[in-house]
């Protein structure tokens, strides 16, 4: 079974960095989910799905897989871009689009 190493990304309400500086290790599946008859719900009877381990660092991650004999694939985590944008930006001389109320 194939363990995935990454950042995770941060959530849709959130607009800081909070969260996103450990790495995950976790399995991937390796049944398919099912929906129980009876109930409706989902499950699955894979057990490794339910773990995930936190490190401080990706070396940490990789270090521990190989250490315990876990197959691994690391993913890059793909940074945001950044743009400084300043509230007097609205009010230039040289913008492109006019200002309105």
């Amino acid at each position: 079974m194939t363990a995935r190493i990454y950042r995770p990304a941060r959530t849709a309400m959130q607009s800081g960095t909070a969260k996103t500086e450990r790495w995950l290790l976790e399995y991937e599946p390796e049944q398919p989910r099912q929906i129980e008859p009876l109930m409706g719900w989902t499950s699955s009877g894979d057990m490794k799905s339910q773990v995930k381990l936190w490190f401080d660092s990706e070396a940490e991650a990789v270090t521990y897989a190989t250490r315990n004999g876990i197959p691994f694939r690391v993913e890059q985590p793909q940074e945001p871009l950044r743009r400084t944008v300043a509230y007097s930006d609205n009010f230039k001389f040289s913008r492109r689009g006019q200002w309105t109320h």
